[in-house]
């Protein structure tokens, strides 16, 4: 057998034993589909907004400044935990001011959110369009004009008016996602608890927070994930000893980028992912019933 002949039976045992008809077309359009381009631009979307991330991890174990690698060591965390104090009193002042405004907001958005679809007013529109006025405005403005408005009523600037100027902001987020979920309210079961012999404070408490709380949940966590990483307004409004964490990172950078700063960083994602796991179960259930 010549050299032509074992070519044209590789060949042709090639040809048959490879995929034919309807199958071989569904094969190839599936290959397509594996490098589309719309899977490609995803690809390189999450690539791009997750390197950063990799990139901070990474070198919150180098153990020099540089960006140099130098070798693995866990000398930032050391100073983090044990020799941080200014950064860890700022880190709490966010965690005090975050917690506490975004409970005040969701308490009042909650209330209003309530009151204005439960109830038919003259300026009842009227309340419910300037609600809105602290999400459409831009946050130097908003950050300026309660500058100005505490500097008016002689009130010094201090952890005080952050929480007030954290919870008049985070407020419109809770009355948005709490007026959402009553949108979706059978309000027949209203009716049948006030049957049932059920007071309007009854009928709150027992029947509408319930119903609403998947809608008033998110709107707290919402809340704080705001109040923790604002800036601007914050800017605006601290004053001497009232330094919070966005503020206490801006001032550290401006002196170039500290390996703490990147090791802090990592222990709040690993917080974040942490309590995003532990509430998921829990937001589940509320949603179910």
């Amino acid at each position: 057998m010549n050299i032509k002949s074992i070519v044209r039976q590789t060949i042709t045992t090639l040809r048959t034993g490879a995929p034919q008809g309807e199958a071989a077309r569904h094969a190839k359009r599936a290959f397509r589909r594996n490098f589309s381009f719309s899977q490609t631009v995803f690809i390189a979307t999450i690539v791009f907004l997750f390197l950063p991330l990799f990139v901070l991890v990474l070198y919150s174990f180098n153990s020099s400044k540089g960006m140099n690698w130098t070798g693995f060591s866990l000398v930032w965390y050391e100073q983090l935990f044990f020799h941080s104090r200014d950064l860890w009193r700022s880190f709490w002042n966010s965690i005090f001011i975050a917690v506490s405004s975004a409970g005040t907001a969701t308490v009042l958005g909650t209330a209003g959110a309530v009151g204005v679809n439960w109830y038919r007013f003259r300026l009842r529109n009227y309340v419910q369009t300037v609600s809105f006025l602290p999400m459409i405005l831009p946050e130097i403005i908003i950050g300026v004009s309660l500058s100005i408005f505490f500097a008016g009523i002689k009130i010094q600037l201090g952890l005080l008016t952050i929480f007030i100027a954290h919870a008049t902001f985070n407020l419109p987020f809770v009355f948005l996602m709490v007026m959402a979920r009553l949108d979706e309210f059978d309000f027949s079961i209203i009716e049948a608890a006030h049957d049932l012999g059920a007071n309007e404070g009854q009928t709150l408490f027992k029947v509408i927070i319930p119903i609403c709380m998947p809608g008033i949940v998110s709107g707290f966590l919402t809340a704080i994930t705001i109040s923790l990483e604002d800036f601007v307004i914050t800017l605006f409004v601290s004053g001497p000893g009232s330094s919070t964490l966005p503020l206490y990172i801006y001032s550290a950078i401006r002196f170039g980028v500290s390996p703490v700063i990147n090791a802090l960083s990592v222990v709040m994602i690993l917080g974040t992912v942490l309590l995003t796991y532990l509430l998921r179960n829990f937001l589940k259930y509320i949603a179910a019933k």
